[in-house]
């Protein structure tokens, strides 16, 4: 390929960086705020965030893309540009599987750490924060890691709305080369390194994180001086 054809590529990766960046923070403040409602005491809460959960589990990331779009805008009268039409549709959608995710290891936690903060008289933030996230989040690592490369996947949906990502780029190459094998490989590529870099990062990320956990902080012990002749040895 020319040097002009793999700027085009080159910018089409980055586009498809930023909309993973921002895609996957909403992402995962949906799956905290969603995934603890879900383990509420009040009822209402949990249904409501049950229901979220199902309706965007159930649709179709490709028509939610769609709908944030092409409906959104008739329907309240502002257009969002393409870039938040798509963070907007990927992170809603990957929040609600993300939920389950956090959900799922909040309630693995053993009840009788709940039942210690109940019995210190903590209030339920306090056991949130204090007791359940922090044995929580290092087993949330790996589902985590793998729905953002799904994320990652994902992101060639909004190539349906003409955003110059990846895919859209690699779409526009191919055009102009009359040549489909060599940079559908090309694409191929430059997705599998940007998924194994993700990887990588995560798998830090939670060997960092699972070895605090259970250890005690170590105090320093301050040396005694003893007098000479008190007769202590």
């Amino acid at each position: 390929m020319t040097s002009g054809l793999w700027e085009l590529v080159l910018r089409g990766v980055w586009v498809t960086i930023q909309l993973l960046f921002f895609s996957s923070l909403l992402a995962a403040a949906v799956s905290f705020v969603v995934g603890i409602a879900r383990t509420h005491r009040l009822w209402i809460v949990r249904f409501l965030a049950g229901f979220y959960t199902e309706v965007f589990r159930g649709t179709s990331a490709l028509v939610m893309i769609f709908w944030v779009f092409f409906v959104l805008p008739p329907a309240f009268g502002w257009q969002l540009v393409p870039m938040w039409a798509g963070t907007l549709a990927l992170g809603l959608t990957y929040g609600a599987y993300g939920s389950e995710i956090v959900r799922g290891a909040l309630t693995a936690v053993d009840p009788a750490q709940q039942e210690g903060g109940i019995a210190l008289s903590f209030t339920p933030w306090q056991r949130m924060r204090l007791i359940l996230l922090p044995q929580a989040v290092p087993e949330m690592i790996p589902p985590f890691s793998n729905l953002l490369i799904e994320l990652l996947k994902g992101t060639a949906l909004v190539s349906i709305m003409g955003m110059g990502d990846l895919a859209f780029s690699g779409n526009l190459v191919r055009l102009a080369l009359q040549e489909s094998a060599e940079i559908y490989t090309y694409l191929l590529l430059i997705y599998f390194v940007i998924a194994f870099l993700l990887t990588r990062m995560m798998r830090g990320l939670e060997k960092k994180l699972k070895a605090g956990v259970g250890k005690a902080p170590q105090k320093k012990v301050a040396a005694v001086r003893v007098p000479e002749g008190s007769g202590v040895r």
